[in-house]
């Protein structure tokens, strides 16, 4: 089974934020899935920019290990946030289309 992660909370509920890192990277530790990505969209995109401790470490292994797939290249324009998704590693992408893509391709999606 192929998984996508769509994390679209932010820093509304940082704790509902945390635990979808959580179970996202252990998953892909796991090999929980045939394949495992993930997408941030909105808040959680924007919450990025001020994460920490295990939250960033857990980042830092999804995208290390080919997780992350991308964040909303249009959100991240209309909150001035593009340099600081960038320079964490991210790829800019429209979300709508990254989001068809999986499920054209039979990912499950999983949104937190």
């Amino acid at each position: 089974m192929k998984v996508l992660f769509f994390i679209i909370t932010g820093k509304e509920n940082p704790e509902r934020f945390s635990l979808a890192l959580t179970i996202a990277a252990r998953s892909a530790m796991n090999k929980r899935y045939d394949d495992l990505k993930v997408i941030f969209y909105g808040p959680g995109e924007e919450y990025l920019t001020y994460i920490s401790g295990f939250d960033l470490e857990n980042f830092n292994y999804l995208l290390k290990n080919g997780h992350v797939d991308s964040a909303c290249v249009n959100y991240a324009s209309s909150k001035n946030i593009k340099e600081q998704l960038t320079n964490l590693g991210l790829n800019l992408q429209p979300t709508g289309e990254r989001l068809a893509y999986f499920v054209n391709q039979d990912y499950e999606v999983i949104s937190f």
